[in-house]
Parts: C-alpha cells; structure tokens; sequence
C-alpha cells in the first residue's frame, strides 16, 4: 500500500521538483550577469529551499542540529556521509550561512536546469575522476578560494552515495588534498541519515514518509592535527551517527 501511494506522490514531487528548476534557471542567470555574486548567492539559496521543501510532498521531514558555536568568518570543510542526492539541497540552505560550495564530478555541470548553472558559475569545482592529476589541482583551487574567500566547500569522501545507509570506506585522497592546501580552514564533520530512503525503491517511484536527519557536529581546526589523524577522528565522528535500518 505505501509503495502504491509513493507512485501518484512521486509523479506530483517531480512535477514541483521541475518547475523549481526550469523557474530558477533564468533567475540564477540575471542574478550572476545583472546584479552579481550575492545576488547570484540568494538565488541559489532559495532554489535549495524550494527544493528541500518540494520533498514534504513526499511526506518527509527534516531534522537539521546545528551547534550555536560555530565558527564565523573563516574557511570551511564541511565534511559528511552521502546517502541520496537529496542530501544536498537541505545542506545548501540550512548551511547557507557559509555560502557552501562543492567538488562535484564534471557530469553534473551540464545538462541540468539550475543545478548545473549553478556549478559552473557559483564557485563550485567539477573534477575528472578518470583524471587524478586533474581533480587534485581543482581541489586545490577550491582550496584557494574558500581561504581567500572565507567560504565553505562541501565534500563527500565516500566518493558515491550509500543505497542502504551502510558507511562506506573514505577515499581520503581528496579530503586531504582540501586540508593541506587549507590550513586556515576548519573542519565541520556532518551525519546525515535516511536520506537512502528517498531513494529505496529507485527514482520512480521515490520512497515516502522518510524522517531525514542531520547532524553538525563540534568543528575541528585543522592547524590543530596532522592530516591522517585528523581525517581518521572526522571519519570516525560521523559513522559513530549512522544509525542504519
């Protein structure tokens, strides 16, 4: 029964989910060509809304725990778990205080209204996973801009997404790359969990009444660790919150 309720849910969810984008899109444009970063930024943000909220449709919640003491004006790593694409438009506005940015594989940067635009002219990076020598230097830009910048980058060191909520390993490669080249930056560990939800059945339909929940935890200065150890304790920090089933 609630597999044949997802279906006619889904149909409305992707109907909303669309306009978001295809509305957001021209906006985006005039913002960053008209008025320019901040503008272009708002935008952005509201899009993330719209979109966090097109998936009550759905029936799912949010739960996103913030600590009141988080750093301000100063370079941030946000670093988390990935279990659904639908992790990344509740991260995007209820951390929009940090204008958060993301490495994101070079695919995504063309083909999608909104989400694409956004990519190639929001500060983000697109890397070549099949080129190494490639994604290291964009990181390292990415690096650059958040320390010049004071802004935040998003990375999922899992490198693809969970489909059941089982952790998967780091790959550290790139995560440490971010942390060498920032060593101004703090590090901000994030769980999320359920978000595979949203997802167990596939893209159609999508699965319904999903408690989505997000926790930040204590941030980390990176100055204060060496690499390994540091990116063992974020590691170890968020799977301690992966609560699976």
């Amino acid at each position: 029964m609630r597999k044949l309720l997802a279906y006619p849910l889904t149909c409305i969810y992707y109907l909303f989910f669309g306009l978001s984008l295809l509305v957001f899109h021209p906006i985006q444009w005039i913002c960053f060509n008209v008025f320019g970063y901040q503008a272009h930024k708002k935008s952005v943000d509201y899009l993330n809304f719209c979109l966090t909220r097109c998936l009550h449709i759905l029936g799912i919640r949010f739960s996103f725990k913030v600590p009141k003491d988080l750093p301000k004006n100063v370079p941030i790593i946000l670093v988390a778990n990935h279990q659904s694409m639908n992790d990344i438009p509740p991260i995007i506005w209820f951390m929009r205080r940090f204008h958060v940015k993301f490495v994101s594989k070079k695919e995504l940067g063309k083909g999608i209204p909104s989400v694409s635009y956004n990519l190639r002219h929001g500060g983000s990076v697109l890397i070549d996973r099949k080129n190494p020598k490639q994604a290291v230097e964009k990181i390292k830009e990415m690096a650059y801009y958040i320390e010049t910048h004071n802004r935040g980058v998003v990375i999922f060191p899992e490198g693809t997404r969970s489909r059941d909520g089982h952790p998967k390993p780091f790959q550290t490669r790139g995560l440490a790359t971010l942390i060498e080249a920032a060593p101004n930056a703090y590090i901000i560990p994030l769980t999320i969990n359920n978000s595979w939800k949203t997802l167990m059945y596939g893209k159609f339909p999508m699965g319904i009444g999903a408690h989505l929940k997000f926790k930040v935890h204590q941030p980390l200065k990176v100055s204060d660790f060496e690499t390994k150890p540091l990116i063992e304790l974020v590691e170890t920090t968020i799977k301690n919150d992966i609560i699976v089933g």
